[in-house]
């Protein structure tokens, strides 16, 4: 496939987003706007535009990728996502009432209210964390597919890729914000879910199979198992972790993460945003089955066709975040290479310009206070809001330059294995506020979210001698929320606490 081809398209694909950008943010682009879109924006766009922020370039190559891994990992992965589900439907029902009960921009807001200052600012702070690197982690896998197959033929520097990349996002995202992302999300989903059906179609047309026949191929190969009950000590893919890991994920990446919960706190009801929840799951959990599919019918092409799983520039080793790539970009003719593109760019860029906008909004809301400003749309407040976006844009710069020196695992267990650490105390904060009615004292609550993680870390890395055996996968999140909310009740007090939380 040629690089001036690829180039050519994915400059085309930006201009497109720009002017989409520039075109909703015609008329209003203040801070309004940008924080939560106005609260009108339609259910339905925020659904169909949340599947392309939810899966990220993460689940188009990485999950593919795993399903043929040397670890056996087969459709393991769709226990995780039966877990997600879960998870969606209890952040409906638990956290969203309680968002709009309270008419928050930010989420954390709420912590603020219910447990003080201190709980409020170490709140934002773990998702200002935890979001930077997780979109840093999936930025980086689109941008060392650009570097592997585009830019290394010009002699462009990683460095100069990942800027590249930043720079074409920050031009789209920087007026409109959330109002632009809302509909830049929905094209880019809708170019997401078009690529994969399309390249279904393309790998089954290799393999001389119709799509029935490609499912029973699937299904008969050796990389359809679902459910794994064996060795529930030792086994990181055992069902009982896997479905215990993908609902606290799931309510900690997604119900208390500003990102996903400000696309639904951007419509007008909580019977709109609970109906955008409930379409989302069910989209979600077929989309993840055939990303699966993809996967299985990836290997036996590469099996087929004496395809090995290609090796990291970096570390020597097979790298199955690169198989879908290798096949799609250099054994594939240029129609399913252009598609793979389209959708590899949509899944990542629909993700990485709503963290983008996500962090803007957390660090403008909870640490300058700009909802609470008579001026907060004034042109100054507008600029402030600019320059944020712009360093926000450097950090993420600056971590995928670091992890792309010291990376040499899947993107998909780094992802997860770093949210369970960083996520999990935002667990234990908001568990110990919905369910105990006691408060707090303040000033200790940042010093429990740090030594949580910690002792979890040390946990994790001797469970097999601590725990008979036992070894944690991404049920450790779980744990860490626990220990977290132990940790709470250590240093509670009691306090009158309004009929409101």
């Amino acid at each position: 496939m040629s690089p001036a081809i690829l180039l050519s398209f994915l400059i085309g694909y930006f201009l497109i987003l720009i002017v989409i950008a520039f075109a909703t943010s015609k008329k209003s682009s203040d801070n309004s706007t940008f924080f939560i879109a106005n609260r009108n924006s339609k259910w339905y766009l925020v659904a169909f535009g949340m599947i392309g922020t939810a899966l990220s370039g993460v689940t188009f190559i990485s999950v593919p990728g795993e399903v043929g891994a040397p670890s056996g990992n087969q459709f393991q992965y769709f226990q995780f996502v039966l877990g997600n589900a879960i998870g969606f439907i209890i952040i409906a029902t638990v956290l969203l009432p309680l968002y709009y009960r309270m008419k928050l921009t930010s989420i954390y807001s709420y912590i603020e209210q219910r447990l003080g200052y201190y709980s409020y600012k170490t709140a934002a702070s773990i998702f200002l964390i935890s979001r930077t690197i997780g979109s840093a982690f999936r930025l980086y896998l689109v941008v060392i597919v650009l570097q592997r197959f585009i830019f290394d033929s010009y002699g462009v520097p990683f460095w100069a890729t990942v800027l590249i990349s930043l720079g074409l996002i920050w031009s789209y995202t920087f007026k409109g914000g959330l109002k632009t992302i809302i509909i830049t999300d929905t094209l880019q989903t809708f170019f997401l879910v078009l690529s994969v059906f399309l390249t279904l179609y393309f790998i089954c047309s290799s393999l001389d199979l119709d799509i029935p026949k490609a499912f029973e191929t699937v299904k008969n190969s050796g990389y359809s198992k679902i459910f794994f009950y064996e060795d529930f000590l030792t086994s990181n893919f055992h069902f009982s972790k896997q479905l215990l890991g993908g609902i606290f994920v799931t309510i900690a990446m997604t119900g208390l993460d500003q990102d996903l919960m400000q696309k639904n706190l951007s419509m007008k009801t909580i019977k709109e945003a609970q109906k955008n929840m409930f379409t989302f799951t069910g989209v979600f959990v077929v989309l993840n089955i055939f990303f699966l599919s993809v996967g299985a019918l990836l290997y036996i092409y590469a099996t087929k066709n004496g395809i090995a799983i290609p090796l990291d520039h970096i570390t020597g080793k097979p790298r199955t975040d690169f198989l879908f790539p290798e096949i799609a970009l250099n054994h594939l003719s240029v129609i399913p290479a252009i598609v793979f593109m389209l959708g590899l760019t949509a899944a990542t860029f629909a993700t990485t310009d709503s963290a983008l906008t996500a962090l803007t909004t957390s660090f403008c809301v909870d640490f300058l206070h700009m909802d609470k400003r008579e001026d907060s749309n004034s042109k100054e407040a507008v600029k402030k809001r600019h320059t944020v976006h712009i360093g926000f844009s450097i950090v993420l710069f600056l971590v995928i330059i670091i992890f792309n020196a010291v990376n040499d695992e899947s993107v998909v267990k780094g992802i997860f294995k770093v949210a369970s650490y960083t996520y999990g105390p935002l667990l234990g904060l908001y568990s110990f506020g919905l369910f105990v009615k006691k408060g707090l004292h303040d000033k200790l609550v940042p010093l429990v979210c740090i030594l949580s993680p910690a002792v979890c870390y040390l946990l994790n890395a001797y469970s097999a001698e601590l725990l008979g055996g036992y070894v944690f996968s991404v049920e450790l999140i779980l744990v860490n929320g626990l220990i977290t909310f132990i940790g709470l009740l250590l240093i509670s007090k009691k306090t009158d606490l309004q009929t409101k939380f």
